[in-house]
């Protein structure tokens, strides 16, 4: 199994590792039967992949055993976020039978976290990921690990999503805040809901709690998490 380095950007940040252990927390508070989990967002650019592994890293922190698969197999930035070479093979190739899960399947420098990242991109990702050997896959993995996080494209941009959550056991939303429309943000939670997986929840992301009117509250309770490019602090 090859071994990748993967760490969390919030490592010495209080704020931020405060509010990912509540996000933990709540999965936790979900059940059991919650292990596999799709993150999932409206549009590009809202810190799903973030917001993914960042998750995974703290749930493994903890003793529990954690998969992220990287399922966006149409537009991934996991795999360049993490500085990870090209010669990695990913989902997309197992799906099409082009490589094998052990191939596949990266150990991380984060003990008890593993990784299998997307892969080239495909001429049919709907497809792969709604087709039987993505379904046997999940399958096979699911009592090998306490958690399965998918990081998936944006269902308000491509159905895969939604195909995807048909076989997992809870999804989670990322909305960046003042960037969605309330409408928008609604329809992309009943296209989720039409595919009959259960929603954990939805994460605000990119929220300023400086100009925020919840700013005066504990940031735990909100599960906000500090640090970012677009402002200064994230929800």
């Amino acid at each position: 199994m090859q071994k990748v380095e993967v760490s969390s950007k919030y490592e010495k940040n209080y704020q931020a590792n405060e509010a990912y252990r509540t996000l933990r927390t709540n999965i936790l508070f979900c059940g059991s039967d919650t292990k596999v989990i799709i993150v999932t967002s409206c549009q590009p650019n809202e810190g799903k992949s973030s917001v993914s592994m960042e998750t995974a890293i703290s749930m493994a922190q903890m003793g529990k055993k954690v998969l992220v698969i990287d399922a966006d197999l149409r537009k991934s930035v996991m795999a360049a976020k993490y500085h990870i070479k090209h010669d990695i093979k990913g989902l997309s190739e197992l799906l099409s039978g082009l490589a094998t899960l052990e191939e596949i399947l990266c150990a991380t420098t984060v003990e008890n976290l593993h990784v299998i990242f997307s892969g080239p991109v495909p001429p049919n990702p709907a497809e792969l990921l709604g087709g039987r050997q993505a379904k046997l896959l999940i399958e096979h993995l699911r009592p090998l690990y306490d958690y399965i996080i998918i990081d998936c494209p944006p269902l308000g941009s491509v159905i895969d999503s939604a195909i995807v959550a048909e076989y997992a056991d809870g999804a989670v939303m990322v909305v960046a805040a003042d960037q969605i429309k309330y409408s928008f943000a609604q329809g992309v939670k009943e296209q989720l809901e039409k595919s009959g997986c259960k929603i954990l929840g939805v994460i605000l992301n990119r929220v300023n709690a400086k100009k925020s009117l919840y700013s005066k509250y504990y940031y735990g309770y909100y599960g906000r998490y500090y640090g970012g490019k677009d402002s200064e602090y994230k929800k």
